[in-house]
């Protein structure tokens, strides 16, 4: 079943109690990750670097790396996320770029970004390919390419389109957020890094460690509209782990010359 892009379309990204709230949720986990790659591992000085966020959605992830000190270029197709994204960065006094656009075809010049990161997007483009080269072209050479995604498993389909999307009584996702068909395996995407010139440095998954049991329960009170989206969201307490066969993320580096 294709994946409804349309959902995209609302400015409900930052209510408690709307179905992007799982989101927010998980956002900090991520953002964790990539922050620990920066300045741990790549001892990069957040401060002032030029960062584009291809599918920035309402600005979750783009808020985090403006309050670290990067300036912020969010794009997304959505012109109500962009503007529910505006919105709130100026709510929140931060000064982050909005432009709309595609992944496909980014609007920017060459050698533009210090990093570029993509997360929640891959599985939602028309051609992984021309957005990953998209993606290198307007990176700085030696800049880094940060993302995640979600894998093609048996483990994801049950996870993210059955009881996300599908089983009414567990459900929390927008029917037809997902298409499983769209997902992609670490190997594929490694392929078309090395393609387009990109060495993947990491791989690590995203995933809950508390007992599924407990989870499937509080979706079944999100789907009774006992708690919130946000609140299902915290309750996942989702963090990095050695688990790829759902949610996966890792970097990737542009060669020097």
């Amino acid at each position: 079943m294709p994946v409804d892009n349309d959902v995209y379309n609302t400015h409900s990204w930052w209510d408690d109690d709307q179905p992007f709230a799982t989101l927010e949720a998980f956002t900090p986990a991520r953002f964790d990750y990539f922050h620990d790659v920066l300045t741990s591992r790549l001892r990069l000085d957040l401060k002032g670097l030029k960062v584009l966020d291809v599918g920035c959605g309402g600005g979750l992830l783009a808020e985090h790396f403006a309050k670290a000190g990067c300036r912020v270029t969010g794009m997304d197709p959505s012109g109500p996320s962009l503007a529910a994204a505006g919105e709130h960065a100026r709510e929140s006094g931060l000064e982050i770029e909005y432009q709309q656009g595609v992944a496909e075809h980014l609007p920017f010049p060459d050698a533009t970004f210090d990093f570029v990161y993509c997360c929640d997007t891959l599985e939602h483009v028309t051609s992984v390919d021309q957005s990953v080269s998209e993606a290198v072209r307007v990176l700085k050479p030696g800049g880094h390419y940060l993302y995640d995604t979600i894998n093609r498993t048996f483990r994801s389909k049950l996870a993210m389109i059955k009881m996300a999307q599908d089983w009414k009584s567990v459900s929390f996702a927008p029917k037809d957020l997902h298409d499983w068909a769209s997902f992609i395996k670490p190997a594929e995407l490694h392929a078309v890094f090395r393609k387009h010139g990109l060495d993947n440095q990491d791989l690590v998954g995203f995933a809950s460690t508390r007992p599924q049991l407990e989870l499937f329960k509080a979706m079944r009170r999100r789907a009774r509209g006992e708690i919130s989206y946000g609140e299902l969201g915290r309750q996942f307490q989702l963090g990095v782990h050695k688990d790829t066969s759902v949610i996966y993320a890792g970097y990737a580096r542009k060669a020097a010359n």
